[in-house]
């Protein structure tokens, strides 16, 4: 039977496509399940007695201390409390976190939005420094342009991101007074807007508030600044890279004995072409600063779940600790499976694996 005459597929494309985001997220289970238990036992591993931490007072005693241990359930056997604590998942029960006093899904609930909005935005700028450098370093490979657009980029990674936002907050808040006073999402003096979404921007701009939106994006510029800085360069030499290997493709060439103009062949066939494994580095990227912000977060006084976890790390919290260990690990998953989609539209030759 020819190519032709064979039948489609049940269900079609998307019906493929389901079935193969399905087999994704089945095979994602075993890795969230040792990422679990290897965090779990991590945790109990550390040094430091949480126990002793909460119970911590003038008059504490072995007996408040015990007492403290048990409500933790730190007095079982460890296989019990790591069988307890996967059937706490399965009923999506994280624990309650004994710094803050509620339940860590309240807890990441409140706080994730925080943290997306300013990862987003670092990508966001990120990108759109990155972009523009990488393909005017791959137009003018070898030349001064080249190696200022790497050194650029370099010199980004080298600096730590504490470092940087440091530097940032000394020159545009104290020495030029141009950005606002860096103490979180809003200042104090500010109204915060009706919770929708959680996104400060998002829901000042569903209310029509403008000035109060003004007055979040400014908060938002440094923090996001500094996050951007520090992935700018593997977001550019893979644009670099990218753009080289397409240049010098067959089809450009032909593109180019055809007549076409540069800027067409550049905008409508490389960059196209060039742009898809960007946007696979892309999603690594944001996964990684959703994770990794935690330095931003301190020095900008963000109430990110970043921050969070530290605080809960510091406290000897196991609770918050694992539910963000659990929360970055999914998302890890979700932001790739949608990369793998968004790859197989942009280029029909790929699939979902």
């Amino acid at each position: 039977m020819s190519d032709a005459a064979q039948p489609a597929p049940r269900g079609g494309k998307w019906g493929a496509v389901g079935r193969r985001v399905g087999m994704r997220l089945l095979s994602a289970v075993p890795a969230l399940f040792g990422v679990l238990v290897f965090t779990f036992l991590l945790m109990r591993v550390l040094p430091g007695d949480p126990a002793v931490f909460f119970a911590a007072g003038a008059n504490t005693g072995q007996a408040e201390i015990d007492m403290v241990r048990e409500q933790m359930g730190l007095d079982r056997p460890m296989h019990e409390q790591l069988l307890r604590y996967l059937w706490d998942i399965t009923r999506g029960n994280l624990g309650n976190s004994m710094t803050t006093g509620q339940p860590v899904r309240t807890d990441l609930v409140e706080r994730l939005p925080a943290s997306l909005e300013l990862t987003f935005s670092a990508l966001l700028l990120a990108l759109s420094l990155a972009l523009p450098l990488g393909i005017v370093a791959a137009l003018r490979p070898g030349t001064l342009v080249d190696h200022v657009v790497r050194f650029l980029c370099t010199l980004g990674v080298c600096v730590p991101t504490f470092v940087s936002g440091l530097l940032l907050i000394y020159v545009f808040y104290y020495l030029l007074a141009w950005a606002p006073d860096p103490t979180g999402r809003l200042d104090i003096f500010a109204a915060t807007p009706p919770e929708i979404t959680g996104f400060l921007l998002i829901d000042f701009a569903l209310v029509r508030d403008w000035e109060g939106w003004r007055a979040a994006a400014g908060q938002l510029i440094l923090p996001a600044s500094t996050m951007a800085l520090f992935v700018l360069a593997p977001l550019a030499r893979m644009t670099r890279a990218s753009m080289l290997a397409v240049l010098g493709s067959d089809f450009v060439r032909t593109a180019k004995s055809l007549g076409l103009s540069h800027w067409r062949i550049i905008v409508v066939y490389a960059l196209r072409n060039a742009l898809l494994p960007v946007l696979t580095i892309s999603g690594i990227v944001f996964s990684t600063m959703l994770g990794a912000n935690v330095l931003v977060e301190k020095v900008f006084s963000w109430p990110g779940v970043a921050s969070y976890a530290l605080d809960a790390l510091l406290a000897s919290d196991y609770a918050p600790v694992q539910g963000f260990v659990l929360l970055m690990a999914t998302i890890f998953v979700m932001v790739n499976l949608l990369i793998d989609i968004l790859y197989g539209v942009a280029d029909p030759r790929a699939s979902v694996a």
